[in-house]
Formats: structure tokens, C-alpha cells, sequence
């Protein structure tokens, strides 16, 4: 594995999240197409209104074939640590709930940060999206290698 970012040389990231006894995050894969293109094209304008601006995703044209090339993208950046996008599921895995992406920054003063935000489609079962709200910066707290973490999108706290 190319260990591209700050991150320590050991540092092995999570495989599987149990966030509720239904629901759970892993790492994104390119096979996850189909579940997300209904997850991301259903709630396209509310996350164009989130990320459009700084990243320009979605787009509203979005087809399969570029949905499935960045989230083959994104594996290989989980591979390489270079950012992680953690897919927010059903128990069976047949339908995603939403996404979490962790973007490692260039360290400051020797403290390793990270960029990070969340999304969970409008019609996810009730609490799931609070549920993430309480975990997701906990999580980095305890089971991160980072020293400070900003919620862009958020509004969560400025450090974890």
C-alpha cells in the first residue's frame, strides 16, 4: 500500500461501522453503483446545494459510468489514504443511506487534521441522520489519528 498522506505508517483504517443495530459504514466500492446512484441522484439538488459550489458534485447529468469511475476512484484513494469515503448502509447492504468523507490535510505544527462531512438522503429511516450527527465526530476522536478536524459542511466543532 502507498501511504501518500501524514497519516502514521501503521495507521489501518476501519473496514466496518456498526452505527445502529440496521445500520452500518464501510468503505465505499465501485461496486456500490447501483445503490448509489439512487441514493445521490434522489437527493441530487439538496446535495448540489452542500458540495456543488466546492466541488462540483453531483452534477444533474450524472450518468452510471461516472458515478462508477468515482467511486473506483475513491477506493483507490482509500487504498492509498490519501481520503476515505465511508458508505452509510442498510444491514443487507441494498441500500445507501448516505456518505462519510474524510480528507486528511497537510499537517500543521506536527498535528495531522482532516477534513470532514457527512450526508444522509432525505427519506433515510428516522434518527439515522442524527445518529451520524452524535457519531461521526466522536468516531474521529477515538478511532482517528487526528489532531484537529474541521466540519466544512457540517457546522460541527472546529476540532474533534
Amino acid at each position: 500500500m502507498t501511504d501518500a498522506t501524514w497519516l502514521p505508517a501503521d495507521f489501518e483504517h476501519p473496514l466496518r461501522v456498526q452505527l445502529t443495530d440496521d445500520v452500518h459504514l464501510r468503505p465505499i466500492r465501485a461496486a456500490d453503483v447501483d445503490i448509489d446512484m439512487v441514493a445521490v441522484m434522489g437527493d441530487q439538488p439538496a446535495l448540489w446545494r452542500i458540495y456543488g459550489e466546492a466541488w462540483g458534485w453531483p452534477p444533474a447529468t450524472m450518468t452510471r459510468e461516472q458515478d462508477e469511475e468515482d467511486l473506483a476512484r475513491h477506493a483507490l484513494e482509500i487504498d492509498r489514504h490519501e481520503s476515505f469515503n465511508y458508505a452509510v448502509l442498510t444491514a443487507h447492504e441494498d441500500r445507501l443511506l448516505g456518505c462519510v468523507y474524510i480528507d486528511p490535510l497537510p499537517p500543521e505544527e506536527d498535528l495531522v487534521s482532516a477534513e470532514v462531512s457527512w450526508w444522509t438522503v432525505a427519506d433515510a429511516p428516522a434518527g439515522v441522520a442524527a445518529r451520524l450527527d452524535a457519531f461521526v465526530p466522536a468516531w474521529l476522536e477515538n478511532a482517528w489519528p487526528f489532531g484537529r478536524v474541521v466540519f466544512p459542511f457540517n457546522g460541527g466543532p472546529s476540532t474533534a
